[in-house]
């Protein structure tokens, strides 16, 4: 069967993973029906190179082996010593042995990243629907991992409808999430991806909420003439301005009305709470995991006068 790929972490705790590296047999057929395989690198030596333990086999990466760069050179010292103590995913390519007889299995993520992008770079398309693993966040949004470690970024304006001042307001490093492909550069190897199309429609977010009820939130933006507070990761909602509120806090707020041919809510401020300045709102996916991909995504409600959509 062909490879499956996906983000570095996935493939660990599976049985067909697991079988295949708890011996040398395993490792031998795997070699030869070109698997990829995963496991976790224990150590990296002074000459740069990955120790794992497969089974009863110790196997070896060599640094030129541990990713690939777009202008062939081998990867900066600090990409292979940040592999130490992750799942990285690999293909065997070989077998030596040590100075005391032992077999000592070859690793190569290298050839795995090579297959992932030489099978799925041709192929994919904006409007493809990926899983991914958040790497790390910077300030202007999140690298995350589309398959065998491949990075791709998600841009902080493509990370949710409602505002946040920084990406790690929404994940965190080693997240698995979903993502979908935004826009594909076949001349430099690269994809860029979305995330707020999988997060619900203004409609579908506001469904779960009516004019009445009192519900918390997290203050998202202060402005002049108001304070967004975030109902849901697409739904925001705006209250009049209040001392003594900063971005972050959560907050218990009274809606007052849901106005879908304005795509408003009017809210009320209750209460605000002391907590975590960096909140963290739970995601909900609402295109099912079924569903690898869609042509457009209409954020607006059809009777709203403002047209938001992403076409792919």
């Amino acid at each position: 069967m062909p490879n499956v790929y996906y983000p570095e972490g996935m493939l660990l705790t599976t049985p067909e993973n697991q079988e295949a590296v708890s011996s040398q047999a395993g490792l031998e057929k795997a070699m030869m029906q070109g698997k990829i395989l995963e496991s976790v690198a224990l150590l990296c030596d002074a000459s740069m190179n990955l120790t794992f333990k497969l089974g009863s086999m110790r196997a070896r990466m060599e640094k030129n082996e541990v990713a690939t760069t777009p202008d062939g050179m081998p990867p900066k010292d600090i990409a292979v010593i940040s592999r130490v103590g992750k799942a990285v995913c690999f293909k065997v390519i070989g077998f030596e042995k040590s100075r005391n007889g032992d077999p000592v299995a070859l690793l190569s993520r290298r050839a795995a990243q090579e297959e992932y992008i030489h099978a799925t770079f041709s192929q994919l398309i904006p409007g493809d629907i990926l899983p991914a693993r958040v790497t790390h966040l910077e300030p202007f949004g999140a690298f995350v991992d589309i398959g065998c470690g491949v990075i791709s970024l998600l841009s902080i304006d493509c990370i949710s409808v409602s505002r946040i001042s920084h990406p790690k307001d929404r994940f965190c490093p080693g997240q698995y999430i979903r993502t979908v492909v935004k826009s594909v550069d076949r001349n430099e190897n690269r994809i860029f991806v979305s995330h707020k199309e999988l997060l619900g429609t203004w409609e579908e977010n506001a469904s779960r909420f009516t004019p009445g009820q009192t519900v918390t939130g997290i203050v998202r933006s202060i402005e002049d003439y108001g304070i967004f507070v975030e109902l849901s990761p697409n739904l925001a909602g705006l209250a009049e301005l209040k001392e003594s509120i900063t971005v972050g806090q959560h907050v218990a707020v009274y809606i007052k009305s849901i106005l879908p041919e304005r795509m408003k809510i009017k809210l009320v401020l209750i209460d605000s709470f002391k907590g975590d300045s960096r909140a963290v709102m739970p995601i909900e996916y609402y295109i099912p995991e079924s569903v690898t991909h869609m042509d457009l995504w209409q954020y607006s409600p059809d009777d709203c006068h403002k047209l938001v959509e992403s076409v792919f």
